[in-house]
């Protein structure tokens, strides 16, 4: 999460769509009160400057807009220039899961990826149900349910859906190529039939919403 008062800007960083990338390229224009949320060199090098910080939810590197009602009086977050990045959900589910069987904290979806192959792990009914939870909408609602998101911008195309947000900051940015694994860029063979359907129906709203198919693959190639 960024959010920059002298810029009229909120970053929101959903997970596993590209925001670590976004979030470096933002930074390296960063104002100095900038306040930023996650791993990055300067997130971490202000986040002593949000200790103590009152706020309705959790302050983390994916605080959703509801998370960060506090940080600014209502009437000064609800007029910033709200974005975040979204991505394909078969791509999605794929990085998902190859970043679960790295981790070593306690959560149960860390145990089941490491006692699942993908195939089962995307059609276990636990996954479902979070993926199902979780659109991108989510993350751009305040508590009170009103969502605020002047643009979502599909990772796959940053550089034509940003458009928007470079008219907005005036200037552009360029996404580095940043934690990269050695999973197949194509997600289709990860992918039977059966497990491709249940990505489909629990991840219906964002595929909806951006235009997604599992045969994207093929115009990212």
């Amino acid at each position: 999460m960024i959010l920059s008062q002298g810029r009229q800007y909120v970053f929101i960083h959903i997970p596993k769509t590209g925001g670590t990338a976004l979030a470096l390229a933002l930074e390296a224009r960063a104002m100095a009160d900038d306040m930023m949320l996650g791993d990055t060199p300067k997130a971490l090098k202000r986040r002593r400057r949000l200790q103590g910080a009152q706020a309705r939810g959790r302050l983390w590197k994916h605080s959703t807009l509801a998370d960060i009602d506090g940080l600014l009086p209502q009437e000064q977050l609800r007029g910033l220039f709200a974005f975040t990045l979204v991505r394909n959900p078969w791509d999605r589910a794929v990085s998902y899961y190859h970043w679960l069987q790295t981790q070593s904290f306690d959560h149960p979806a860390v145990a089941l990826a490491q006692s699942l192959a993908f195939r089962a792990f995307v059609q276990h009914p636990q996954t479902i149900s979070a993926f199902r939870a979780s659109p991108a909408a989510s993350y751009m609602r305040h508590a009170d349910g009103a969502e605020q998101c002047q643009l979502y911008i599909r990772l796959e195309r940053f550089q034509t859906d940003a458009r928007p947000l470079f008219d907005h900051l005036g200037f552009s940015l360029e996404l580095p190529r940043v934690n990269e694994s050695g999973r197949q860029r194509d997600w289709r063979p990860y992918y039977d039939a059966a497990a491709a359907e249940a990505v489909a129906k629990a991840c219906a709203q964002d595929i909806a919403q951006f235009e997604y198919s599992f045969n994207d693959s093929l115009l990212s190639q």
